[in-house]
């Protein structure tokens, strides 16, 4: 009976720990843990979005910079060159701009995915059936562009204003083919997270602007009409820019390849995706022009 008593005080310990201390402390410890190493990966993720998020929303300020900078020009000339000049803008963004950006989005989803499978040189041969199909769509659009004058006169606006509008509109149609192609080279390359070349060269092409829109505008002659050819000029610029930057750079070696005939093969399923992006970028441009019309 003693030799019982004995083993068992041998064998018991001499600090009692229980287990809820143990697993408790330890418990509190690794959550404590966890929630520090998710604040960590969050604060690093919202970095990275961050990081690329700011050089898209800059590409867009400027590109709408360069419309706005037109209008203001103009507005030195008088009211009547302001109201067909801002008139033209808003019918181009309604008619064109945003049917070519919507398309254009397509992009995003068919250049995303290869570019995830690895498929590099795909995204090349995408770039470029898009850019062929926005090249087509563009034709009819410029016509619809140079009809403007009847469009707004058959919309019930006012003559002087609407052959205004008519005349800087027809002057605006180069720049519809520009921007489509710009549209494209700058999904080919978000979708590779390079952002940063596209901020660059939207801001040389803004700062470009100034002197080109200036001289257009007030030494050329060709008064509201200068400011709708600078807009062709630098939107063209930009293309120009974005293009060397995808022939030239390293960065674009995998996914750039060179021109490719397979870029004519299903273009229809390109349009597949790039009709429904249009139609939902469109719808939304068209309502926030509406509200602005209604506001006027």
């Amino acid at each position: 009976m003693e030799r019982a008593e004995e083993k068992k005080c041998l064998n018991s310990p001499l600090i009692q720990i229980s287990e809820e201390n143990v697993y408790g402390v330890n418990r509190e410890t690794s959550d404590d843990n966890e929630n520090g190493y998710g604040k960590k990966k969050i604060i690093e993720e919202v970095k990275k979005q961050l990081w690329l998020a700011g050089p898209m929303i800059s590409v867009s300020l400027l590109q709408f910079c360069l419309q706005m900078i037109s209008v203001m020009f103009v507005g030195h000339l008088g009211e009547l060159a302001l109201s067909g000049a801002s008139m033209a803008t808003s019918f181009a963004t309604i008619t064109g701009f945003s049917l070519l950006m919507g398309m254009a989005s397509a992009l995003d989803t068919h250049c995303g995915q290869s570019y995830g499978a690895k498929q590099y040189r795909q995204m090349g041969i995408l770039m470029q059936r898009a850019m062929l199909a926005l090249l087509i769509v563009s034709i009819p659009l410029a016509f619809i562009w140079a009809n403007t004058k009847s469009l707004l006169i058959l919309a019930h606006q006012d003559p002087q204003i609407a052959e205004e509008a008519g005349i800087y509109a027809q002057f605006m149609i180069p720049s519809l083919f520009a921007y489509g192609l710009l549209q494209c080279l700058i999904r080919y390359l978000q979708t590779q997270n390079i952002v940063f070349p596209t901020m660059i060269s939207s801001g040389i092409t803004l700062l470009l602007h100034f002197p080109i829109c200036w001289f257009l505008v007030f030494k050329s002659g060709l008064g509201s009409r200068g400011a709708a050819v600078a807009n062709s000029v630098s939107y063209w610029i930009n293309v120009l820019l974005s293009a060397a930057y995808v022939e030239f750079s390293s960065s674009c070696q995998k996914t750039w390849t060179g021109f490719s005939m397979e870029a004519f093969h299903n273009i229809v399923n390109f349009l597949r995706l790039a009709i429904p992006s249009a139609v939902m970028v469109c719808l939304e441009t068209w309502s926030f022009e509406m509200m602005h019309q209604s506001l006027q």
